[in-house]
Parts: structure tokens; C-alpha cells; sequence
């Protein structure tokens, strides 16, 4: 509640939002590369306590408290997607630190140049939510969702029933109104480009899709994977629009791959990967959860996966194990569940070769951690 004597590496915030309530650079007041050290730190405490690694496990896995990896910015103008919620007098902002209130008036730091200026020219339906993005050529693009219905009065008599209902209302379809620009907007990752809906998801820092396929293929070079003259059989789990995918498919140090299984519960992702992938009989997509998908996929020589912020958990981890992959790339965003996952997979045998995280998310406590994981008997 008061700060009696500053650290050294307590800086003024930059986020004019945030300093005024907003919870969108929650560390905004911490020094750039002390927080990825702190984060580092943490990330490394996690994968010792709750993935059950040993020092020998990080050291050779190379997760030291320094492995957290910038991506090239000062903290300022990364983000190219945001959410903003519309305030009763219909004012844009961002929500309140541990709320739902909407801070108006204050801009974040992190959305890229031009992205939210001029937001006061347009009338907002308060209560609606903003789904903003900036496109591959920097062009902006604003979809309304209408405002949540709210929960229907009935039988939920007790707390956890209300909390249920609202929860199902606000995941139900809400209209969408094209604000500015089009409801899609455009991205490259290496030489191939995606149309993904401006409320679809995609990585909010302008290089993380281009840095974390990157480091998918670097570790899978790494660990020199057997190669077949038919090619090699992937997954991409949780695959989204398919990065990760093509990703596989168009790097020359892992050799010719036969086929990429694409697995994604999201109607719109998988839309956008079949128009990025037209032409191209090597991704096979397929729509569903995973747990009821990764039963009937072919024997793969290597998994990516990267789930939401639940993880995998044992059951899809379960499956991924009994495939006998010869190395698995794990994907996570949340510190914690990354290192659960982890800790079940080496209950398969499966140990990690080599971590790496990235401040995806700078002047945030969010973190992007990515394994690589080879079974036993391969590791070293």
C-alpha cells in the first residue's frame, strides 16, 4: 500500500493507463530487464517446485534465471491486438486492475502507433467490448461485440449457480459491428500470410508468431530427429491458424515432412489455415478437442502443442505419450501449468532437451515459455 524505500529498479510507469488503475502493464513501475530477471526467476522456481525438475534437469535444459529472451522492444508499442471495454457514457478504455471497471481517458503504452488514436471520433454502445488490431501494413481495424445479454433470471438459487449463468452468458455469440477498417485483418510469418477475424485470436506482440516458430524449429534441429525417405509425421495440437504448422513445413533443417495434423477447436482458425494452406495436401486439418481428435491421428515423429492457459493436462499428455514421438515442443503461457505439464510428461520419460522464454509480454507478468522434450534414452 506505500512504498517506504524505493528499489533501484523502480522506474515511473510509462502507461499513462496503468497509472491511473488499468491492469494492463500490472509491472510497468519495475525497470525492463530487472523484471524479465525477476520473471526468469519465477519461471525457473515453477519448473523446480510444480515440474519437479531437478538443478541437473535446468542447467541442462539451459533455464537459468537469464533465459528470459526480449523481443526487441523497449517495453512500448508491441501490442497489434487488444481488447477494450465501452464504459456506461460509451467512452473506450481499459478494464481497472482486478475488475471490471473500464479507465477512460488514459492510453495504454503497449498497442503499436496508431492504433487506438482518434477512438474518441466513433460512437461506442456502452457495454460493448472493442476488439482492435493492427494489420501486417499497420492499418487499423475495430469490431464492436455487443454488449453480454445479461444472465437469466431462474433456478440458480445459490453463488456458484449465478456464477454460472453469467459465465454462460458472457460466452455466448455476441453480434459484431465493423468499426473502422475490416473485420479481417492480414499477417505474415516467414513468406506465407494469414486473414485471421479481428476477434479471432493471434499473438499480441508484433514478432512473437515469427520468434516462437523460430525457436520450434531451432529445437527440433536440435535434437536430431531420425529422418525417414517418406518424411516425417507431425502434430500441431491446440494449432490455432497453423504457424506452427507451416512453420514444419517450409524449414530445410528438419528434413522433407510427409504431413502436419492440425488440431483446433476454433472454426474460424481453421478457416484461415485452409486459405493459407490452399494448394498444399500436406497439412490435414482437423476440427474438434483434442482429447477426442489425437486418438485417430497417425503415429507422429514429432508433437508441438501449445494449449490455453489451462495446459494439456494428463489426458491429452497421456495420449501424446503413448504416440512415441521422438521429441515434443510444448508451448505454454502460463508459468504454472507449463511446469505441471512437464512434470507429467517425465512421469512418461519424456525430460526436457532445452527451455526458452520469451518477454512476449513486456511491463506484464505474462511469460511465453517454450520445451523441447526427448524421451530418456535420447536425451543426451
Amino acid at each position: 500500500t506505500e512504498v517506504l524505500e524505493s528499489s533501484v529498479h523502480r522506474v515511473e510507469p510509462v502507461c499513462d493507463a496503468a497509472r491511473h488503475g488499468a491492469g494492463c502493464c500490472d509491472l510497468g513501475f519495475i525497470e525492463q530487464a530487472h523484471a524479465r530477471m525477476l520473471k526468469g526467476r519465477i519461471l525457473v522456481d515453477a519448473l523446480a517446485r510444480i515440474g519437479k525438475l531437478t538443478a541437473d534437469d535446468l542447467d541442462a535444459a539451459g533455464a537459468g534465471e537469464d533465459l528470459m529472451r526480449s523481443l526487441g522492444d523497449d517495453g512500448t508499442r508491441w501490442r497489434v491486438r487488444t481488447r477494450l471495454g465501452v464504459d456506461a457514457q460509451g467512452r473506450p478504455g481499459m478494464h481497472a486492475l482486478g475488475g471490471s471497471a473500464i479507465v477512460a481517458g488514459h492510453r495504454c503504452a503497449a498497442p503499436v502507433a496508431g492504433m487506438t488514436d482518434g477512438l474518441d471520433a466513433f460512437a461506442f454502445t456502452p457495454g460493448a467490448d472493442l476488439a482492435v488490431a493492427a494489420d501486417m501494413d499497420g492499418r487499423r481495424h475495430i469490431v464492436e461485440l455487443a454488449p453480454p445479454r445479461p444472465p437469466k433470471r431462474g433456478r440458480a438459487r445459490d453463488r456458484r449457480g449465478r456464477a454460472q449463468a453469467a459465465r454462460r452468458s458472457r460466452d455466448a455469440p455476441r453480434a459484431e459491428r465493423v468499426i473502422d477498417g475490416e473485420p479481417v485483418a492480414t499477417h505474415q510469418v516467414g513468406n506465407r500470410i494469414w486473414h485471421i477475424p479481428v476477434t479471432g485470436f493471434w499473438q499480441a506482440h508484433r514478432e512473437a508468431p515469427t520468434a516462437y516458430a523460430h525457436a520450434v524449429v531451432d529445437m527440433l534441429a536440435a535434437a536430431s530427429l531420425p529422418r525417414h525417405d517418406a518424411g516425417m509425421v507431425a502434430w500441431d495440437l491446440y494449432g490455432g491458424a497453423g504457424v506452427f504448422a507451416a512453420a514444419l513445413l517450409d524449414a530445410a533443417t528438419l528434413g522433407p515432412v510427409r504431413s502436419v495434423h492440425v488440431v483446433e477447436s476454433d472454426a474460424t482458425a481453421l478457416a484461415a489455415a485452409a486459405q493459407t494452406f490452399d494448394g498444399d495436401d500436406r497439412p490435414v486439418l482437423h476440427r474438434g478437442e483434442v482429447t477426442a481428435v489425437v486418438g485417430d491421428l497417425p503415429s507422429p515423429d514429432v508433437v508441438v502443442l501449445d494449449p490455453p492457459r489451462t495446459g494439456a493436462g494428463p489426458a491429452v499428455i497421456d495420449a501424446i505419450a503413448d504416440a512415441d514421438p521422438a521429441a515434443i515442443v510444448h508451448v505454454g503461457c502460463d508459468v504454472g501449468r507449463f511446469a505441471r505439464d512437464l512434470a507429467l510428461f517425465a512421469e512418461h520419460g519424456y525430460r526436457p532437451r532445452e527451455i526458452r522464454a520469451f518477454d512476449a509480454f513486456p511491463q506484464t507478468h505474462h511469460v511465453e515459455a517454450v520445451a523441447c522434450l526427448v524421451p530418456e534414452r535420447r536425451r543426451g
